[in-house]
């Protein structure tokens, strides 16, 4: 299938050659989407990432040499850091949480429908991160032994009352659109807002949005 020429680049980071292949098949094709390459661990993926300069990483957790909670940290404090979207088994994955606070811009689970894993791969690369409702409220149980932050009250006491409100939807896992239509808004002034609240909580993901708003005690 011929390639569009604005098609996003995959890397895909996974130390099971089956699977590589298979989503290497499966993304073959869409038009809209190319794999550039595939890598055994994450210290491949982080040399061939620098080289071919992908837009999306499918980043497996669990690899040899390097795992892909690591390759990720560096991915991202690269100078051209691509989206990194976590391949996991979820509830066998430890270092879900970890990797998604690092800053990747979402998961999918491996047994993942093909054409969720698509839609998925696409809303990460227009800067939509790849959040379920269900999957947010699971991460944000996993850190609850965490005590309740009073710095992170304080961050959220900064706020407006229409960031708080976006910020809460965001801790919901919503998407973009599903806020703006419950909150009367534009998706750009979504966007907006979602963009002033990584500045004034200090975070760079919405899941780190999530996290903030149950450790001041919100969620």
């Amino acid at each position: 299938m011929e390639k569009r020429p604005d098609a996003t680049r995959l890397l895909i980071v996974d130390d099971d050659p089956l699977v590589r292949s298979a989503l290497t098949f499966m993304l073959g094709g869409q038009p809209d989407l190319v794999v550039v390459g595939q890598a055994g661990d994450g210290l491949e993926g982080i040399a061939m990432a620098a080289r071919l300069r992908p837009d999306v990483v499918l980043m497996d957790i669990r690899m040899p040499r390097m795992n892909g909670l690591d390759a990720t940290r560096q991915l991202l404090a690269s100078e051209h850091p691509p989206h990194v979207l976590v391949l996991t088994t979820f509830d066998a994955d430890e270092y879900v949480v970890e990797a998604l606070a690092a800053g990747a811009d979402g998961f999918l689970l491996k047994d993942t429908a093909p054409r969720e894993v698509v839609d998925a791969i696409r809303k990460v690369a227009q800067g939509d991160p790849m959040l379920s409702p269900t999957v947010t409220r699971s991460l944000i149980r996993q850190v609850a032994a965490a005590t309740r932050s009073p710095e992170a009250a304080a961050r959220l006491a900064d706020l407006t009352d229409r960031e708080r409100e976006v910020a809460l939807a965001v801790g919901r896992g919503l998407s973009n659109a599903e806020i703006a239509a419950e909150l009367y808004l534009s998706v750009p002034t979504v966007k907006a807002h979602v963009s002033r609240l990584f500045d004034k909580l200090e975070v760079t993901n919405r899941v780190q949005i999530a996290l903030a708003v149950h450790d001041a005690g919100q969620s």
